[in-house]
């Protein structure tokens, strides 16, 4: 199942709906955007973070079907299974994010125009409100919270079961072999989640985190993963793995030539 495939195509537009308003920020000091633009790019914004979310959990199961359950494979990751869960994974974000811009366009705007983010996040946006934002902050905790709660459990109870499986095998070189083929899948969640979690949690209980951290973090998470993933899945390819050390280490690239 060509998972890490499926993570490319929504690690790019997860970028694009990024990168190129915050590239007109710091190269042409284009800070201006448009209402509507703006609760189009946080739509899409917190759509693809969910799909994301929903890519990293269907990977735990493949990972756990494979290595639990082999002979079963290609019995239950059929093409039809695996469209059915991409499908799936869509239709809880496209639905989870709707009420979002639209519980933002009601209120009203009279003094801040100025959102201190390089891009259009929910609570940056909530917070330029000149009104009660109680139904907003509980609708944006509870998206939060369902995703993390619910996909981190899918993915831990995973893993849990994928462990027990592997320390089950005598060979050491077969247990070896189990763990390195969940190791890309394990870089990425730590790459995805974990500045995820700092940028939600320091939104909602850190007070006193200065707003260039809040910033910082709530850029990495978005950048970053696409920028890491395709080293993470390509690094068992001889020639990108030949190719970064070559670009690290140009001594080592000689002489193996």
């Amino acid at each position: 199942m060509e998972h890490g495939q499926t993570c490319k195509v929504n690690d790019m537009a997860l970028a694009s709906s990024t990168a190129p308003k915050m590239l007109g920020i710091f190269w042409m000091d284009a800070h201006w955007i448009d209402f509507d633009t703006c609760l189009t790019q946080l739509y899409f914004i917190h759509t693809f973070c969910i799909i994301e979310s929903s890519l990293l959990v269907a990977m735990a199961f493949d990972r756990y079907v494979a290595i639990c359950i082999p002979l079963r494979y290609t019995t239950i990751l059929t093409t039809p299974t695996v469209i059915k869960m991409g499908l799936a994974g869509m239709t809880r974000a496209i639905l989870m994010v709707f009420p979002g811009p639209l519980l933002i366009k009601r209120l009203p705007y009279y003094t801040k125009y100025v959102i201190s983010h390089a891009y259009c996040e929910h609570m940056a946006v909530v917070k330029l409100a000149s009104a009660n934002t109680l139904i907003n902050r509980v609708y944006g905790i509870s998206v939060a919270l369902s995703v993390m709660v619910w996909d981190l459990g899918l993915i831990a109870t995973s893993y849990t079961k994928i462990l027990q499986a592997v320390f089950r095998l005598s060979s050491q070189n077969a247990r070896s072999k189990a763990l390195g083929t969940c190791a890309a899948h394990v870089c990425t969640i730590l790459v995805s989640y974990t500045p995820a979690l700092f940028s939600f949690l320091t939104h909602r209980i850190g007070k006193k985190v200065p707003p260039s951290i809040h910033i910082i973090f709530a850029s990495l998470y978005l950048l970053v993963p696409p920028a890491v993933n395709p080293l993470v899945y390509g690094v068992k390819t001889k020639q990108i793995r030949d190719r970064v050390v070559g670009l690290f280490f140009p001594s080592k690239k000689i002489s193996g030539n």
